[in-house]
């Protein structure tokens, strides 16, 4: 018997998909939030990205242009938040993962406590009854110097379920951050790190190895060699990919040619997720949607891919 969730896909219904339990386990928190949330509270209206982006470059630039200054400091990082558990809550999404850099604590904040103390307010107060995954960030082009200084006390506060590495990928060897994520394992977050959306199947299976990732942010250049492939199916490796993302940053070319159907093909654990859903305007049922009707997936895949996502 279909569930719920692949009778509304087969009906092609966003209401009824919007209210089917979904995970997104890759958004970014001052990237995801809900537009017209945002619009209202503060007079900004931010169309999403447009034309596909041909570098990472480019998106910052965007969101210079676009964004600037409306997320920055203390209050700014709140607002983002709070637009991003709007967002979640909204769409039906029971389950999400997603946090701040640990540079935030340059942003005007007392201490690290400070930041926790802040964020798990806006949790409360805004989307309680959506399971929050916590997550601290590292942004790869930082000094790894500077990085541990930041991360360091946000680890000590026993806080956070998870840890990422996310920025530009080409930034500096993901073996320079090998002792971080040491420092994070004996901490006992879960391991992920965004690799594969730029670079190649090796350095996916090469941050794997390294950095001991439970999970693989992106890792769409792992479908172009199955060896990889068979190598995190074996593993059990998660990865959360991002589908309109890769669309709208050129990394595919079209809905219907998408490396997420060779690696689910390989059996490997796959989820969809938004990546930032203000800068891509895809929210995560959309997402679903839009694989369903390009006809990339049945339904029933769906289903599975979603599950995979509300399981750990």
């Amino acid at each position: 018997m279909a569930s719920a969730f692949e009778t509304a896909l087969i009906a092609d219904d966003p209401a009824a998909l919007r209210a089917c339990a979904k995970a997104d386990l890759h958004a970014h928190a001052v990237g995801s939030g809900n537009r017209a949330f945002i619009k209202a509270r503060s007079g900004v209206d931010i169309a999403p990205v447009g034309a596909a982006l041909r570098s990472m470059d480019e998106m910052h630039d965007w969101y210079g242009r676009n964004i600037g200054t409306l997320f920055d400091g203390v209050e700014g990082r709140a607002f983002g938040l709070e637009a991003a558990f709007v967002q979640a809550r909204e769409d039906g999404v029971s389950r999400i993962e997603l946090g701040d850099d640990c540079w935030v604590i340059t942003q005007g904040y007392a201490s690290a406590e400070d930041v926790v103390r802040r964020q798990a307010a806006v949790h409360r107060a805004t989307a309680p009854d959506v399971e929050w995954l916590r997550l601290v960030g590292m942004s790869r082009h930082c000094p790894v110097a500077a990085i541990d200084r930041w991360l360091s006390p946000f680890l000590e506060l026993k806080f956070y379920d998870s840890v990422d590495l996310s920025g530009d990928e080409l930034a500096q060897p993901i073996g320079r951050f090998v002792p971080l994520y040491a420092k994070a394992k004996a901490a006992g977050l879960r391991l992920k790190a965004h690799v594969g959306e730029w670079g190649t199947a090796d350095d996916v299976w090469r941050a794997v190895e390294l950095l001991e990732l439970d999970e693989v942010q992106h890792g769409i250049a792992a479908a172009d060699d199955p060896k990889v492939m068979m190598a995190l199916a074996r593993s059990g490796i998660r990865v959360n990919v991002c589908p309109t993302s890769n669309l709208k940053l050129g990394r595919v070319d079209s809905l219907a040619r998408r490396p997420i159907r060779r690696l689910f093909d390989a059996g490997v654990k796959v989820t969809v997720n938004t990546d930032d859903v203000l800068i891509f305007g895809s929210s995560l049922s959309e997402e679903f949607l839009a694989l369903h009707r390009c006809g990339l997936f049945t339904a029933a895949e769906l289903d599975v891919i979603r599950m995979n996502g509300l399981r750990d």
